[in-house]
């Protein structure tokens, strides 16, 4: 299996933004993961549009937006129109899903919907189908540094089940305490994009093409 790895740009050091953008690019990162915060639907906030925009002109690595904001679709169209190739938008958050997916679609950009960790994946019954991707959340979103909530890898395998059963062309991300440890159990359990943060290729004790190479040494079962 390709695992595809996008790296949390929250957690890279904004004093030193383009550098590790370049790195990242250099490592290999196949997408860039912006966690879009509101501090409400979340209790953080985070970076805007401008932000994708001016990192949009460093780099073609492929954007990946995390929306953690209620009413998503008020959004949608200026982070697609500022570079988001991968738009990914919580169920708990949106009144109208449906809709909100085929606005994403119909601006360009492919759909993902993400599920906090006590949510059912019945939430996704009707949705499933129309979906480049589902984002598991293996931990409570808000901050970096979490531990991962144990039963998401369960929650993995059955989504995997699921979308395996009905014969559909889904991806699987995490998010949340992908670690060098616990990346191979989610892997094992159906993951396809792992978004990578400090507990692997912003890890303090390396640097990101040594955090890059681990995590990838770890998922295909290597020594280390």
């Amino acid at each position: 299996m390709d695992i595809k790895v996008s790296t949390s740009i929250m957690c890279a050091d904004f004093l030193r933004l383009g550098e590790v953008v370049k790195e990242l690019e250099n490592a290999g990162a196949d997408y860039l993961h912006f966690d879009i915060m509101d501090g409400h639907f979340v209790p953080n906030f985070t970076m805007g549009p401008d932000m994708l925009k001016s990192i949009r002109n460093m780099t073609d690595v492929p954007f990946d937006t995390h929306l953690m904001v209620y009413d998503p679709e008020r959004y949608v169209e200026s982070f697609i129109q500022t570079g988001s190739d991968l738009l990914v938008i919580h169920t708990e958050a949106c009144k109208h899903l449906h809709r909100t997916v085929d606005l994403i679609k119909q601006n360009g950009a492919m759909a993902g919907v993400a599920i906090n960790p006590a949510t059912p994946l019945s939430s996704l019954d009707y949705i499933l189908e129309q979906v480049f991707m589902v984002l598991i959340m293996s931990v409570d979103p808000g901050f970096a540094g979490q531990k991962m909530i144990p039963s998401a890898i369960r929650k993995i395998r059955e989504l995997r089940n699921k979308i395996d059963s009905a014969g559909l062309d889904v991806q699987i991300q995490v998010d949340g305490n992908v670690s060098f440890e616990n990346a191979p159990k989610m892997v094992a359990a159906g993951a396809e994009i792992l978004v990578a943060g400090s507990s692997s290729v912003f890890h303090r004790d390396m640097s990101i093409r040594e955090g890059m190479e681990k995590l990838r040494q770890c998922v295909r079962g290597e020594k280390i």
